[in-house]
């Protein structure tokens, strides 16, 4: 589901970047396949130096299909950054590419909070967000964050994604799966003649 970047992946990214469903919404973008490749390089170096945590995400097949990132990483903390290409839109690929990646972030690279800054207009991210039973609309909570992000002009919401409670919710989860498959077969058996 995520592979660490890689250049070689940066035709198949670039093509599905450009299209005008994504494009407005990639925080680094490129005009050109040759920036395209020129950004990604540094995306790999800033990693290498700790600044951000970028990962593609791939398909069944190991195609990439978008990427995954947390910026501006600082104080165990960053803001996550995320597209994927409009044919892959709607197929769950979104949702399966977070909890790999929270649980990377939060389990193997120490962080405890995941910010994630959504434009008011892109509604399609901002219901995304709010099916995520563990994430939090922060507006009001990270006040210092939120005005921060909107310095200029109130232009994003803020959600706030921690530790804690995503913990809390894979807990859950294990729980309600450990239930389903321990209660006995609730359906009395019925002999059939024959």
């Amino acid at each position: 589901m995520l592979k660490r970047r890689d250049v070689a992946d940066s035709h198949a990214l670039f093509e599905l970047m450009v299209d005008p469903a994504v494009f407005p919404y990639v925080r680094h973008k490129a005009s050109s396949y040759d920036e395209f490749a020129f950004l990604t390089k540094q995306t790999i170096e800033a990693e290498e130096r700790g600044e951000l945590i970028s990962r593609t995400i791939v398909d069944e097949w190991g195609e990439p299909i978008g990427t995954i990132n947390l910026f501006d990483v600082h104080d165990h903390s960053g803001f996550l950054g995320t597209w994927i290409g409009k044919p892959y839109f709607g197929k769950g690929y979104n949702q399966a590419a977070k909890d790999a990646f929270f649980s990377e972030l939060f389990f193997q690279c120490e962080i405890q909070t995941v910010f994630m800054r959504i434009r008011k207009e892109n509604i399609r991210s901002i219901k995304a967000a709010t099916k995520l039973p563990y994430c939090t609309l922060a507006n009001e909570i990270r006040t210092d964050v939120y005005q921060q992000i909107n310095k200029d002009q109130e232009v994003y919401d803020l959600f706030q994604i921690e530790k804690d409670q995503y913990h809390l919710h894979l807990m859950r989860q294990e729980l309600e799966q450990s239930q389903t498959f321990s209660q006995p077969y609730s359906q009395p058996f019925e002999a059939k003649e024959a």
